[in-house]
């Protein structure tokens, strides 16, 4: 469903499911991935302490059809809590490869991680 504000928009939120709270400093970096499946930085945000990022990770004009990647830096976010000193972590950086269909409609890509696990969906 397109967003009739004017343009779509793709937001995230990241829970950290070992503490039960949202996960405050998490590292992103949102990458587009060609036919070819290189892929190309767009931006990196850092989520805030409601484990979200303060604006859309990708919004308006720049909002296209296609295949993008978020990747999370789980590992150091969880490292830095002190949950867990392994090395290498199980989980380092979760990228999560989806497409966007339709420009106009909000894609809000959700990640609940734990240090051994994690789960995603497309979320409203």
């Amino acid at each position: 469903m397109a967003n009739p504000a004017g343009g779509g928009r793709l937001t995230t939120h990241v829970l950290d499911t070992a503490s039960g709270r949202p996960a405050e400093g998490v590292a992103i970096t949102l990458r587009a991935i060609d036919s070819q499946g290189n892929a190309t930085t767009i931006s990196r945000h850092v989520t805030n302490a409601d484990g979200r990022c303060d604006a859309p990770i990708l919004a308006g004009e720049a909002m296209r059809q296609g295949v993008y990647e978020l990747a999370f830096e789980i590992g150091a976010y969880f490292r830095a809590r002190g949950v867990t000193a392994d090395a290498p972590a199980f989980l380092d950086t979760i990228p999560i490869r989806f497409g966007l269909a339709d420009a106009g409609a909000h894609y809000h890509v959700p990640l609940l991680a734990s240090p051994f696990g994690y789960s995603t969906y497309r979320g409203s």
